[in-house]
């Protein structure tokens, strides 16, 4: 894999987690509770109880392969995407001459379940590096404002305990995965 130019251009946050818990209080019929601690935050979102759909990110990759961005238009549970356009019309350029790594802008919002949805696919190692590189950005973005959302993002197999792919990497037989495994349920 060549080197990337792809980067992050911005990330957005803003802690709600006092939201969070009012609406999860509010599932058990109370109105109000005190603002979570850190395990409380990651039960819930272990657990992917719905008010977590309430935190929400934005950000912004730039010169992101037009291949890779369309990866993660897959995804559109919890999450939006705004693509630089490679209409002709709008650009000059003829977009049928473009080729398929030809760098775009895309911009994301999404809610922490779209994120936990997403890193079981992108991080996963039959993802390709690019698009595992890419999403890596956001993960570790992410680790910088909310850690106990960032332990919860893991590929696939360490989520569900084997690998449902057609044809594995493997890597759910390997003491890597055990470890990565065991960091994901205990929280470490």
């Amino acid at each position: 894999m060549s080197e990337s130019k792809t980067r992050l251009l911005f990330f957005q946050h803003e802690d709600n987690w006092q939201d969070i818990k009012n609406a999860t209080m509010n599932t058990i019929g109370k109105t109000r509770g005190a603002y979570p601690d850190s395990q409380w935050k990651r039960a819930i979102i272990l657990a992917e109880h719905s008010p977590i759909r309430k935190m929400k990110f934005s950000w912004r990759w730039v010169d992101l392969p037009y291949w890779v961005s369309v990866h993660f238009v897959r995804h559109k549970f919890g999450i939006e995407h705004f693509v630089k356009t490679q209409r002709t019309d709008r650009t000059g350029t003829d977009r049928t001459e473009l080729p398929q790594g030809a760098p775009v802008n895309h911009e994301c919002e999404a809610d922490a379940q779209a994120l936990i949805n997403i890193s079981r696919k992108r991080l996963c190692s039959c993802a390709s590096p690019e698009t595992r590189q890419a999403w890596q950005m956001v993960k570790d973005a992410v680790a910088e404002v909310e850690p106990e959302l960032a332990s919860c993002m893991v590929r696939e197999c360490v989520y569900r305990g084997f690998c449902p792919e057609m044809f594995s990497c493997g890597f759910d037989k390997t003491d890597e995965f055990k470890k990565e495994r065991a960091a994901y349920i205990s929280g470490e």
